[in-house]
This record gives structure tokens, sequence and C-alpha cells, in this order.
């Protein structure tokens, strides 16, 4: 039988995926407090001349930690995140007017994420519907008899993932807990880079634990490997 050629192989070095980043683009990245955010691909955006970025993701990382780097490098305009606590340095740089913040709930946010990636205009909440500041320069819509928020759907140009282990399509399997927003980041990218800790041969995954499907990834480069155990208590304390 003639041997039929692998088309399906998504695996790049690194070099390759230095184009999809430029200039005022909008990127997503995965991960909670770093935990699960690709730290190569962090540090080839932090190595960069890349500016003028609108982040989007569950939080700005710490100063030292995640996406945190790039948000103290000054290279990002805008961050929608649901909280920037962790990360003092943009805090200061928000009330500077430094860095445009815009605020979602987290559950709000990761709905909002995933309604981007399945083709949604938005969704509709009831999350501080009673409160001003939340409602403020938001459309309010009326459904059963009941007020909600409409919320957009997020979508960005490029997603950044993180993943424990994928084949050469690209379907991953995720860390426990590092695996946080990172599904919903995959779908909402125009193009998805993923960072993987380990590939196995195509058929080698259990179809019933593959989370992410290859569909869904553009390229994927090697990571070094994460230690998430040593994030986390350097983040948290033990």
């Amino acid at each position: 039988m003639e041997k039929v050629e692998n088309t399906f192989n998504k695996i790049v070095e690194l070099e390759k995926v230095h184009h999809l980043f430029f200039d005022g683009m909008t990127l997503m990245f995965g991960g909670f407090g770093g935990v699960g955010t690709p730290p190569k691909l962090v540090d080839t955006l932090l190595d960069s001349s890349v500016k003028n970025l609108t982040l989007i993701g569950n939080d700005a990382g710490f100063p030292t930690i995640g996406i945190g780097k790039v948000v103290c490098a000054g290279k990002v305009d805008k961050l929608i995140a649901s909280h920037i606590g962790s990360n003092p340095v943009a805090g200061k740089m928000m009330t500077d007017n430094k860095l445009e913040v815009e605020f979602s709930p987290q559950g709000t946010l990761a709905e909002r994420i995933r309604a981007g990636g399945v083709g949604l205009g938005g969704i509709l909440v009831d999350v501080g519907i009673t409160s001003e500041i939340v409602t403020r320069n938001k459309q309010i819509l009326t459904s059963g008899g009941k007020d909600y928020i409409l919320e957009p759907a997020l979508t960005a140009d490029l997603s950044i993932v993180f993943a424990k282990k994928a084949d050469p399509y690209g379907n991953l399997i995720f860390d426990k807990s590092a695996r946080n927003t990172n599904p919903l980041v995959a779908m909402a990218g125009t193009k998805t880079i993923v960072e993987v800790e380990e590939f196995v041969p195509l058929g080698e995954l259990d179809p019933e634990e593959i989370v992410v499907p290859g569909v869904y990834v553009d390229y994927m480069v090697q990571s070094e490997g994460v230690n998430w155990t040593w994030v986390w208590e350097e983040t948290y304390g033990t």
C-alpha cells in the first residue's frame, strides 16, 4: 500500500509563529494567576517589539509571573479581565491612565469567551443588573419579563494556550487546574497557538480524555516544561 503523507502535523518551531504577533493586535490568553499560561509564548511576546496590545484573560498575572510580565513591560493598551489585584503594577498603570481595564465578573468573562468561540454575538446576564456602575453604557434587554445586561462575545486575533499533552493534529489534554480557561480561549482566537509539554503520536490519546479537539488549533510549539506546583507556591505561598 502506498504510504500517505501526514498533512495534519501542526507542530512547528517557535520561529514559525513569530509572524502571528503584531502591533495593535487583540491577544487572548489562558491561565489563572499564571498557572496554565504558556510561559515560552509569553516570553516570546515579551522579547518582541510588539506593542499596543489588547489582552483578554482571567487576570493580569503577577509582575514576574504569567502575562503580568507583558503588562509590566508597557506593551498593553487595554486589558479585559476579571481582576488585576494580583499585579500591583497593573493597578498603578490603571490609576495613572496608562492602562485601560475593562472588568468582567469571572463567570461572565468565561461565558463571553465561550460565546465568541461558538459564534454567538453575546450573552444575557443579570449579574450587577441593579448597579449603575455595572450597567453604565450597557444595553439592557428584557426576556420573559426579566431584565438582562447584554454582554458582547469576545474573540481575538490570536489565542495562546498551554496544554499538558497533544497529538500532532492538536487534540489537547490539560494538567488538572492548569486547564482553567484554556479550552475556551483555544476556541475564540482567529488563530490559536498551543504550547505543549508532551507530544504523542496520532491515535495514542484516549478520545474520552480529549478536552479540546484539534480543529481549534493552528500551531503547536514544544514547551520546556513547567512545575505548576512551584508557580502556585511562588504566587500564593505554601
